[in-house]
Order: structure tokens, then sequence, then C-alpha cells
């Protein structure tokens, strides 16, 4: 079904170069998609990953989960690149100084 440009409301695309996997995630991470974006990031092998958020606009407790276990999984090979909303939640949630949390 044709939806008129109108953007999706959930995807994750990976790229990976050499060790270094690249995910890009927009739209809303939530209950009903925080294990795609983990199971994306988690699918290929990585020395590195970054994990682009810029493009979120929703971002729930299963969002965060989601990225606390990826980044127990990649210690020190993580970077998140939040948007906005993501680096909003993050603080609340206690977790905006995390060394692997990037802001702009």
């Amino acid at each position: 079904m044709d939806q008129g440009g109108v953007p999706p409301v959930f995807s994750a695309d990976a790229e990976t170069v050499g060790d270094h996997l690249s995910v890009v995630v927009t739209g809303e991470v939530d209950m009903a998609t925080a294990d795609t974006m983990l199971q994306t990031v988690l699918r290929e092998p990585a020395g590195r990953v970054t994990l682009d958020l810029r493009a979120v606009t929703f971002f729930d407790s299963a969002a965060i989960h989601a990225v606390v276990r990826l980044a127990g999984h990649y210690p020190d090979a993580l970077t998140v690149l939040p948007s906005r909303q993501v680096s909003r939640v993050l603080e609340i949630a206690g977790l905006g100084s995390q060394p692997w949390l990037h802001p702009a």
C-alpha cells in the first residue's frame, strides 16, 4: 500500500564496513520495536558498533533496556548518536553521562 511519502513508524537499517557495524534507526522505538533494533545490531558480527538514533522520534523503557544490553554486549565498542528526544529520555533515566553516548 502506498503511504504517499509518509515516513515509516520504525526502521532499522544495518551497514557493515570492515569490523564496524552502523545501524540507523528511524521512527518510534518502543515495546513493539526495541527487540527488532536490538536483533538488527546483534545479527551482524562486529568489533565496533554505531547506533544512530538521530531520526528517532519516540524512545521508551524497552528502548532504554535494549541500548543498555548493547552497551553490555559491546563494552568500549558502542557509540550511540541520539536525537534530542533520545538524549532527554536517557538523561531522565540517569544515563546521560554514559561513555557510549555521544550527543551532537
